[in-house]
Order: structure tokens, then sequence, then C-alpha cells
């Protein structure tokens, strides 16, 4: 557990100092804007293409490991679908926060996954991870426009997610990185020392806008809420996507990234879905802010756990 934590400590020690700095001024707000712009659509889809490019991953292994991926975010969908009629009459949650409770715990941080994983798994997690991308990026966000279409104060538009979908960065990415693989083509070594370095950028530059991002003050507004939805997404999420690894049979590095993906907080992207469509954008606020904070303590119990088993 020590050695979990230990490894984990520069991750959270990073996403301390982007808060530090943002509430120190050091940067405006338009610069922090500007430095999850960079990364969004330049560093980490350099990163993804350069990993991609070179690795090795067998189709049967790929099927397992989406397998176990669709389970869990499919499942807990289902789930907290089903039980939203309970929700509404014990618990008086609307119809608004439930949108945000959806999207809390399905949605994840591809920020704080990539970075991560690089730090602790090399190129080979960050491998998997462009795989987890490709698989759950698609259906999640048709599964929460969804949601917030039926259960919103806004109609979703379908055919915009499939849009917005195909302008993604990191699915371009992943798309361009596994043709260059299949193909045999990899990346020539000019190409792939100037994406390594490109790509290193991400890591540390990722995790200073997530602490950035974290607002404390809010959280107190939805208390039962906030403490509701970040049990769904940092300890309900990690069991449905073991019980998914255990179905498939995925062991190993697969079984850890899958872990590490379950485990991390949701998008912060989640805050402005829910803004634009009719969900309750302040509870999704505190959502995000809570899971960060409180995923010190759960993502190194989840990955010790992940690693004993």
């Amino acid at each position: 557990m020590l050695l979990v934590i230990s490894a984990l400590l520069p991750v959270f020690t990073v996403i301390a100092l982007g808060y530090y700095l943002r509430h120190r001024a050091v940067l405006d707000a338009s610069a922090w804007h500007g430095l999850e712009n960079l990364c969004y659509f330049v560093l980490f889809p350099v990163l993804l293409v350069k990993t991609l490019a070179v690795a090795a991953i067998g189709s049967a292994e790929i099927a397992r490991f989406a397998g176990a991926l669709l389970f869990a975010i499919f499942t807990m969908s289902a789930l907290l679908v089903l039980a939203y009629p309970l929700m509404h009459r014990y618990f008086s949650v609307s119809p608004a926060a439930f949108t945000s409770i959806v999207q809390g715990a399905t949605r994840w941080h591809g920020f704080i996954a990539l970075s991560m994983v690089g730090l602790l798994l090399g190129d080979a997690g960050v491998a998997y991870m462009a795989v987890t991308m490709a698989v759950i990026i698609p259906p999640l966000n048709i599964i929460n426009v969804m949601v917030l279409a039926h259960y919103g104060d806004a109609e979703g538009n379908l055919s915009k997610v499939f849009r917005k979908l195909l302008k993604n960065p990191f699915i371009i990415a992943c798309a361009i990185g596994a043709l260059l693989n299949y193909t045999g083509v990899g990346l020539p070594s000019l190409l792939y020392h100037t994406a390594d370095i490109i790509g290193s950028g991400a890591l540390g530059i990722g995790l200073l806008t997530v602490g950035a991002g974290i607002h404390l003050s809010g959280i107190r507004e939805h208390r039962g809420l906030v403490v509701f939805g970040a049990l769904l997404r940092l300890l309900g999420m990690p069991a449905l996507m073991f019980s998914g690894c255990l179905l498939f049979g995925v062991e190993g590095l697969p079984r850890t990234v899958a872990m590490l993906a379950a485990s991390v907080p949701t998008a912060a992207a989640s805050f402005v879905l829910a803004r634009q469509m009719g969900g309750d954008a302040p509870l999704m606020a505190n959502l995000i802010t809570l899971q960060v904070i409180a995923a010190t303590v759960t993502l190194p119990l989840i990955i010790w756990l992940t690693y004993s088993v």
C-alpha cells in the first residue's frame, strides 16, 4: 500500500500545485483555459498517436478489454435509470439533479487518467488507455446526452453528438495511431522523438489544469448528493469494472488500466454539458470538485486492491 501511495503522491502533488497557482493568481483564467485547450487539442492527442502507432496489442485481447469497459458503463447507466423513481420518491432527487448524478458516475477525467497511466505504467499503459478512450467515449457521450434530453430542461440532438465525436481530438488521435499501427507504417524516428517531446508535456500540464479547476466553496450546498455521487464514481464504478474484468478474463496490465480509468474522477466537461442541456450545473461542479479531492484516498486504495487480488 505504501508503494502505491508513494507512486501516486507526485500526481496529487502536481494537482495541488495547480490549485495553489490558480488561487494565487499566478496565471489568470484565460491562461488556464488556454492550457486546457493546449492539452486537449495538441499535447494529449500527440501522445496518443505516438503510443498507439507502435503499440503491440492483440485483437483478441482488445475484444476482452473492450467487453469489460462496456459492461461497467452500461451496467452503471442501467442501474441508475432503474433506481431513479426510488431516488425521486424517497430522496426528492430532481430530474436535473439526476442527470448530474449520471454524468458524475459514468464519465471520467481523461487528463487525470492519461497522466497517471503515463507516469505509472509508461507507454504500454498509455496504449491501453488510448483503447479505453476509443471504446468508451462514444457510448458515454450518447448515453449522457440521451439522459439529459429525457430528464433535463433542454432537448438533446444526437446528430450534433455524432458530429462532435467525429471532431473529438482524442478519437481522431486514436484513429490515426491505430491506422499507423495496423498498416505497419508506424512512426519514423524523427516524428516519434518529436511526438515524444510534445506528448511528455501533456502529463504535467494536464494535472496542473485539473488542480486549477478545483473550487471548494460550493460543496456544502449539495452535501448528500455530492457524497452519494462521489461514492458511485469512486467506489461503485471500480466495483463494476472489476466485475467486468473477471467476466471477460482481463488480467495484468490491461486490468490495472481499466481499474484506473474506472477510479478517476468524473470529466470536467460534464459541467459544460449540464449547463447547456438543462442539467443541474452547480451540483455537477460540486461533484467534480469533491471527486478530485476524494480520489486522493480512493485511487491508491483501488490500485492497491487491484494489484493484491
